[in-house]
């Protein structure tokens, strides 16, 4: 997609949101450049609201002061919304259409390559691998599949190696199914070991990191929509760098490719899947560019190197070893590009002819894996003698002809100069041609005039069918949110129910303590009302805890003449909390006088505190 996409934000990052970023990126490697500043806001502020801070500088304070807020934070902004057949009749149309298509496609024998981009935690990829392996039969998945998973959220990576998921997680899936390809673990199914082996995880920042290449199938659902037209733009000449070019890539129901009609064509609009368009090789070539140390060789090794880079040089050339150093360079390559004498002996990449006129760490790691030439094509030069233009090629060289040792590689530049004023001649002269034969067409001049207002027009519907598609990956990325935030909310519900049924346990735990104690038990607060009161406490007075509770002790009207404890409770509730025993003439429920055993104590925490008092009382026989 190009052009100001509608959800990223019109107006710059503020300073301090911008640092907050910046210390993100450079403390703990997550870059968020690429990702829409709105839907960044709104995760940045449900954590801000979260731990009790106002702004990003504020907050930028807080995670250095507490590293675990990471976690959070990371979870939060990468919302992990995934399931085992997710959007079941997208996955129909992968099994019945396309995985058959792409089986057919393969030669016998040749291996199939699926990259799950932006995993999560893994179902998407493991559901993946039971339709291969449903289509396949499980002996030649083994042989001949491999499925590479990817996140940047490591924690997501661990859950998905470990392939356990809760019975929730399959709900989704047929019983079929999961008897098939799971096996029960306690409260967990897990994954069938024989074809987890099939699968990969690792970590890849679609934006910043290179692709897994030569891929047959490609998932990436609901990822591009968390970030901006550039940073799509980016990720998808990666996936296209990425299929073959017979690769198909299947997107979420609410992502199109409207402005990448030269690299995907459609294959079923309705269910988002796509086909490469193939282009030439170097198009899009990626920079894969590991990094070397100095380091020293034998002088024979040395010297066999420069040797056999000679013979392939007929131009400027360059000879670096396989570690990545800069062995040797002619005279006229060290002209052209600069390069003094002392600069032998080090890395390529500290070097400007690294990346000028074109990038090279990238051709040399392509020549040194395919075993073979690679042809870079074109690359432009400025120079004081105005602009100059080359044809690169890079060559592995060998200790020898029998040996497989690669010894490191030669790069020679070919001016094509001359060829290259040519052909932009010839394309000057194509657009004058051009110009004449759009002047002779001035008769038609009114057919143009109607073909250029119906464009108009449907360039206004493209542009609002762009807005439509910004709202709907707005929405999409709020839902995905709703989502996360109902799974957080039944959590806790589980767990609040939990408790509930614990303190439910323990309520009838002590009220049978209680009633099996014989005793009538009343606890009072330090206001002196009742919070408790036994069922033996009822049978003597003739009132259920119904009636009391709530009410102040010496307010009741029963048998007992509750004024002759209020020196007695008194002193309980004082802070030496003192203990009384006392036996006083009362008449219970039915009538019958008898004397009471009272027993007043202080309620005592296990520091001390006193939080009431206890009234302990029994029928000591007839007065």
């Amino acid at each position: 997609m190009t052009g100001a996409h509608p959800g990223a934000s019109d107006e710059p990052d503020s300073a301090e949101l911008a640092s907050l970023l910046e210390y993100l990126k450079t403390d703990r490697g997550f870059d968020f450049d690429g990702y829409k500043r709105s839907s960044l806001e709104r995760r940045f502020r449900k954590r801000m609201d979260a731990v009790g801070v106002q702004g990003y500088a504020d907050y930028e304070d807080y995670l250095q002061v507490h590293p675990g807020e990471f976690r959070e934070l990371f979870d939060t902004i990468l919302i992990n919304v995934t399931g085992f057949f997710r959007d079941q009749a997208a996955w129909d149309f992968l099994r019945d259409d396309v995985i058959p298509k792409l089986l057919e496609d393969a030669p016998p024998g040749h291996p199939i390559r699926v990259w799950s981009a932006a995993c999560a935690s893994g179902e998407e990829a493991y559901t993946a691998a039971i339709l291969l392996a449903e289509a396949m039969g499980e002996d030649d998945f083994r042989r001949r599949v491999k499925i590479y998973a990817t996140d940047v959220d490591e924690d997501a990576l661990a859950a998905a190696r470990h392939g356990a998921f809760p019975s929730r997680a399959l709900e989704s899936v047929s019983d079929s199914i999961r008897d098939t390809y799971f096996e029960p673990g306690g409260d967990e199914y897990v994954f069938r070991a024989d074809l987890r082996r099939s699968l990969i995880f690792g970590r890849n920042d679609l934006v910043q990191d290179a692709p897994i290449s030569r891929v047959d199938l490609l998932i990436s659902r609901n990822a591009l929509i968390y970030f901006t037209s550039e940073a799509q733009a980016r990720i998808l000449t990666r996936f296209h760098f990425s299929l073959r070019d017979t690769g198909f890539l299947f997107l979420g129901k609410s992502e199109t490719l409207t402005a990448q009609t030269d690299r995907f064509a459609p294959y079923n609009l309705k269910w988002r899947v796509y086909r490469k368009v193939p282009r030439e090789p170097s198009a899009d070539r990626l920079v894969i560019a590991p990094q070397f140390r100095f380091g020293h060789e034998a002088s024979e090794r040395y010297s066999r190197l420069v040797e056999n880079s000679a013979d392939v040089s007929p131009v400027a050339q360059l000879t670096v070893d396989r570690r990545g150093l800069l062995v040797a360079a002619n005279e006229v390559a060290r002209e052209m590009f600069d390069i003094a004498t002392l600069n032998l002996g080090r890395p390529l990449s500290d070097l400007g002819v690294s990346y000028k006129p074109i990038e090279l760490r990238s051709l040399l790691d392509e020549a040194y894996r395919d075993r073979r030439q690679v042809d870079a094509g074109r690359a432009s030069l400025s120079s004081a003698d105005g602009e100059r233009v080359f044809h690169v090629h890079v060559t592995p060289l060998y200790a020898d002809s029998d040996s497989g040792e690669s010894l490191g590689a030669s790069v020679t530049f070919v001016d094509v100069t001359s060829v290259a004023k040519l052909d932009d001649r010839h394309r000057t002269i194509e657009r004058e041609l051009e110009n004449a034969y759009e002047e002779l067409q001035s008769t038609v001049e009114e057919l143009e005039t109607t073909n250029e207002e119906l464009q108009s027009t449907n360039e206004e519907l493209e542009t609002t069918n762009e807005e439509l598609q910004s709202t709907n990956e707005e929405l999409e990325t709020m839902n995905e949110e709703l989502q996360s935030t109902n799974d957080e909310l039944e959590a806790m519900n589980d767990d609040q129910q939990e408790r509930s049924g614990e303190i439910d346990r323990l309520n009838l735990f002590l009220e049978g303590i209680l009633g099996s104690l014989g005793l009538g038990v009343i606890v009072l607060d330090r206001e002196q009302t009742i919070q408790l009161w036994n069922s033996s406490a009822g049978e003597l007075w003739g009132l259920g805890d119904r009636e009391v509770l709530s009410q102040h002790f010496l307010s009741l009207d029963i048998g007992f003449p509750v004024e002759q404890l209020k020196v007695a409770i008194r002193d309980a509730l004082a802070p030496e909390g003192k203990a009384t025993d006392l036996l006083v003439d009362a008449v219970n429920r039915r009538g019958r006088s008898f004397r009471c055993r009272t027993q007043v104590m202080p309620l005592l925490d296990s520091a001390g505190q006193n939080y009431g008092a206890i009234l302990l009382m029994s029928d000591a026989g007839p007065e």
